[in-house]
């Protein structure tokens, strides 16, 4: 099925069902995914094997420039975005220069927009970094995915490019002191003749003594919406049934939201 990339820095606005109007910052090089999954049902399409060495991240300056151009804009406009999220053709996070670049979106929201909220969304491979963790402190909304806590079936839903270590990842979630959100898709389907499902009783139970310990914010729970790289074979979960997992994560204390 046609999935898309982002083509430019700076992105939208556009109504995220999750985070209102939201304005986009892609990272990542406008023609191709960079990341350090290749999740089987990401809007992006496969992340290559062999990434084009010749095309470059933007730089700290280009990000600052771009994002001051369109803030300026849409002041000028009267348009006021509800969240500046960092999220475009990968992992945003993968960026050498993030911790610098949250620092001076964080200013010029300041400067332009002091009501509207910064916003990550990562799938925590970089949390080992300390410039990493540090800076997803900072801002708003630092939302992490957690689609499993069983390692084979992250290896078939995310497919992660680098070494994973769940314990490892709970142990930097909790560095992170209560700041975060946590992202789950669940989803339903078939990949190389193996059945896909992380809502079975037995995923649904261990994820939850996950959540259970870490305390997140907030716990997104939410579906496939556009195209995937699996087209058909991968479909949505019925809105009925995430419910039924917010209402299990309700009762450990923690809040929900949930996205069909």
């Amino acid at each position: 099925m046609p999935t898309f990339l982002f083509d430019s820095i700076v992105f939208g606005p556009v109504h995220s069902r999750r985070l209102g109007v939201s304005l986009g910052i892609n990272l990542l090089p406008v023609t191709r995914k960079v990341c350090s999954y290749n999740c089987i049902y990401c809007e992006c399409g496969w992340t290559p094997d062999k990434p084009d060495s010749k095309e470059k991240l933007p730089s700290r300056r280009q990000v600052r420039d771009a994002l001051r151009k369109k803030l300026s804009e849409m002041k000028e406009q009267g348009k006021a975005p509800d969240v500046i999220t960092y999220a475009g053709n990968g992992e945003p996070t993968l960026h050498p220069d993030f911790a610098g670049i949250i620092d001076d979106s964080l200013a010029l929201r300041d400067e332009f927009f002091p009501a509207a909220k910064v916003s990550v969304l990562s799938n925590g491979s970089m949390l080992h970094r300390e410039s990493v963790r540090e800076a997803l402190k900072r801002v708003d909304q630092n939302m992490l995915k957690l689609d499993s806590v069983f390692p084979d079936t992250v290896r078939q839903i995310n497919q992660p490019h680098v070494k994973t270590d769940l314990a490892r990842y709970e142990e930097y979630i909790r560095e992170l002191e209560g700041r975060f959100i946590i992202q789950t898709l669940f989803v339903r389907g078939e990949y190389e003749g193996r059945t896909v499902d992380n809502t079975t009783e037995e995923e649904i139970t261990a994820w939850l003594e996950v959540i259970s310990r870490l305390r997140p914010q907030l716990v997104m729970i939410y579906t496939i919406h556009r195209d995937t790289p699996l087209g058909s074979n991968l479909r949505k979960v019925p809105e009925s049934e995430l419910n039924a997992i917010a209402q299990r994560v309700n009762r450990l204390g923690i809040a929900t939201s949930v996205s069909g």
